[in-house]
């Protein structure tokens, strides 16, 4: 994906001018920032759910809007950060509904859409919740449903928004596990916006910083993710713990 001059505003705010980027294939971008600097809304402009108000988004050297819907759908996936079961779907079907992209003339899913499936739900620690009401799953159960729809879409590309919402610590790790095998074993590329800087660091190869006034600060995780950059981009001092090869990251008193 290739990212020129963004801008994105909210009415008169502006979120993120002149963004220049180049994601490529086995990268991990993180997406940090405060509430409300626009990193859901950079994340639905990037999946081609919501028109830049000026620059250009290239998905494989093609504009986004030049996609069709369902070929748009088979190269990128997206995460949403939050979601509304209004009907009564099983789990298994909620997780095969990510496969009709990839269904050409099909109507009915295929023994292939449902191994897929299965699988997902099991990477996720939720395969003995398949025939559930998705409506009755706790708060943590659901996410991880929806981040194996994710997977089932099989998508060389992933969108997620704050993906470790609801997760206790163990499916924290887990997922960021999973993530990590997506581009440095798949090669597939995943951004995902995350609060969290110790999981963002765990597994970030670069990250983005969205600043308050618009500005921005991108490179690898490196580079990035210093205590001056991130306590100005949080407003709030930052403190970084150095232990042997691995950096925590806290909040200064």
């Amino acid at each position: 994906m290739q990212i020129q001059g963004l801008r994105l505003q909210a009415g008169q705010k502006t979120l993120i001018d002149g963004l220049d980027l180049q994601v490529r294939a086995g990268q991990c971008w993180c997406i940090i920032g405060r509430n409300g600097t626009g990193k859901s809304t950079l994340l639905r402009t990037l999946a081609g759910l919501r028109l830049a108000d000026a620059g250009t988004v290239l998905l494989d050297q093609r504009v986004l809007s030049d996609w069709s819907i369902q070929d748009l759908a088979r190269r990128r996936s997206y995460l949403p950060q939050t979601r509304h079961d209004a009907f009564g779907y099983r789990v298994i079907e909620t997780v095969l509904s990510a496969r009709h992209p990839h269904h050409e003339n099909a109507y009915w899913e295929s023994a292939q859409d449902l191994a897929l499936a299965h699988a997902a739900l099991m990477a996720l620690d939720v395969g003995d919740l398949a025939q559930r009401d998705v409506r009755s799953l706790s708060g943590g159960e659901r996410q991880r449903v929806a981040i194996a729809a994710t997977l089932a879409q099989a998508s060389p590309l992933m969108l997620l928004d704050e993906p470790t919402t609801a997760l206790d610590l163990a499916h924290q790790a887990s997922v960021m596990k999973l993530l990590a095998n997506c581009y440095a074993v798949e090669g597939k590329t995943v951004l995902l916006v995350s609060h969290d800087l110790n999981l963002a660091h765990s597994i970030a190869t670069h990250a983005l910083l969205m600043m308050a006034d618009g500005s921005w600060h991108a490179g690898t995780a490196q580079e990035v993710l210093q205590a001056p950059l991130l306590s100005a981009c949080l407003g709030h001092p930052i403190e970084v713990i150095e232990q042997g090869t691995r950096r925590f990251f806290l909040p200064a008193p």
